[in-house]
């Protein structure tokens, strides 16, 4: 049977990534971004590659519009089983320059977010029977100067996934996370610019601490995400996946 998935921030990099990966392993696809014309971008991908799609706008720290935009799935795709939290935004800063918007955007986007389409999508997946959550942190969960925010949402993350295994694991449901390293994405190189780096020296100097010795791409972490997913991952669960080219903990 097709499984039908929600991709969270799917408009661009991982989560289109993600969302096109998932597509060509056979599911249905919910493409969801705050902007449903940068949704529209992946979902028209899909479609030309003869995936089954659609596009939703949403801000996914808001109640109403997840439980409105998981309704929409149900009722267009079929009930959703399959939930990868990938939406997320920066408000890189030093402590002492980070306002509270900064903090609070971050936390509203990452963890908010993951909670709210996580608590909508399980009663889908418990009546199913069968559900697969993975929610993406970051390496910068062990500690990134500059962001204390991402870096705090991010390591929540990963205790969230925890909790989520155990409270759903009864009812054929796993939750994972996948934890990035250095990914040449858009909101990569909006960090190079912030700190006044070159876009290819700051990738020369990621590259150069990598042991596998060069820069992730989107589809890396697509990949793993994909086998997370997969009907083959059932006793897989509650773990930290680092895809970083080397080893994290």
């Amino acid at each position: 049977m097709s499984r039908v998935a929600i991709v969270t921030g799917g408009g661009r990099g991982i989560g289109a990534a993600t969302a096109k990966k998932l597509a060509a392993d056979g599911m249905a696809v919910a493409v969801v971004d705050l902007d449903e014309s940068t949704a529209g971008e992946t979902a028209d991908a899909i479609k030309q590659a003869g995936g089954t799609v659609i596009a939703v706008g949403a801000d996914v720290s808001d109640a109403a519009q997840v439980a409105a935009a998981v309704e929409r799935v149900a009722a267009e795709l079929g009930a959703p089983t399959v939930l990868v939290n990938n939406a997320g935004v920066l408000r890189d800063n030093l402590l002492f320059k980070m306002s509270d918007d900064d903090w609070e955007t971050v936390m509203s986007v990452h963890l908010r977010g993951a909670f709210l389409f996580s608590r909508a999508v399980q009663k889908h997946m418990v009546d199913a029977g069968y559900g697969r959550i993975v929610s993406l942190s970051s390496t910068s969960a062990l500690g990134n100067r500059g962001q204390a925010n991402y870096a705090t949402a991010k390591a929540g993350l990963q205790g969230f996934t925890k909790t989520l295994a155990i409270e759903l694991g009864r009812f054929g449901i796993t939750a994972n996370a996948v934890a990035p390293g250095f990914i040449a994405t858009d909101m990569t190189q909006a960090t190079a610019k912030r700190v006044g780096v070159d876009w290819d020296d700051f990738v020369k100097n990621a590259v150069s601490q990598i042991p596998v010795g060069r820069a992730g791409a989107p589809e890396d972490v697509a990949n793993t995400v994909s086998f997370l997913v997969s009907e083959g991952a059932g006793f897989v669960s509650g773990q930290v996946i680092y895809v970083a080219g080397g080893p994290r903990a």
